[in-house]
């Protein structure tokens, strides 16, 4: 098991993403936090897990909160002795529009759960990295932040900021073995894909989305799982401030 004995703590993992990702983890021997701020979600995935076999428990967090991700610190550490791996997953979009049609409370909600939250979790989880002496970040942008489009301007900005964040994160912490890494998922069939989009979710909508695809096909999570464990594990070990673009070629 690639990740046994690790303890992950992975945001927004109540659906989508981020839930294959914790699924994925728990299955290569992680003990899993799902954090999520809707409780149903959350309890949902984590009790999946540990009917799996899998050890996970559901935190609630608002991951645009300092005390909430304080907290999301506190409760993991009187399940577990310690975190290994922080995957920064939970993110919002506006739906895809004319940037001058984005209010300015939309764009601050965007900026608060995409991009206050790597501040956030940094400030949460690199002392307690640095006390046991290393640990790894994997924080989800997407290739928005490589190739934009119009209609997700602001969007597509808070995901140029978790790469560079990144990146000047891993060049900083590297020191101290704690690595930082990013992975760019193209689009895919989650709860945002209308917003992406921008249109209703049909066959011949997407259609026109995976036009763009070499390969073919949205990301799946389980791609997103595949390439967050391969970061996380030892195996990558040398790896930090990368940008994994998980995208079928999109970026091509």
């Amino acid at each position: 098991m690639r990740l046994k004995d690790k303890v992950a703590v992975v945001t927004g993992a109540g659906s989508g993403f981020g839930e294959g990702i914790a699924e994925t983890f728990a299955r290569e021997g992680a003990r899993v936090v799902v954090a999520d701020i809707n409780e149903e979600a959350g309890t949902r995935v984590a009790n999946v897990i540990n009917q799996q076999g899998g050890a996970a428990i559901f935190v609630p967090v608002d991951v645009s909160r300092a005390d909430s991700m304080d907290s999301l610190l506190e409760r993991t550490l009187q399940h577990y002795p310690q975190v290994d791996i922080v995957v920064n997953n939970a993110g919002a979009t506006h739906r895809n529009r004319p940037m001058l049609e984005v209010d300015e409370a939309e764009f601050e909600r965007i900026y608060a759960i995409n991009v206050k939250s790597i501040f956030l979790s940094a400030h949460t989880f690199v002392p307690h990295f640095r006390q046991q002496g290393g640990g790894v970040f994997i924080n989800i942008a997407s290739t928005a932040a490589v190739r934009p489009r119009p209609g997700l301007t602001w969007y597509n900005g808070t995901k140029g900021a978790v790469v560079v964040t990144s990146k000047s994160m891993a060049a900083e912490l590297g020191p101290e073995k704690i690595r930082v890494n990013c992975v760019n998922p193209v689009v895919g069939a989650t709860g945002l894909l209308s917003e992406f989009m921008g249109v209703p979710d049909t066959p011949e909508n997407r259609a026109k989305f995976t036009a763009g695809i070499p390969l073919g096909r949205f990301s799946t999570a389980q791609d997103v799982a595949n390439a967050c464990l391969y970061l996380a594990s030892d195996e990558a070990e040398f790896i930090t401030g990368v940008c994994l673009e998980v995208d079928g070629g999109r970026c091509v």
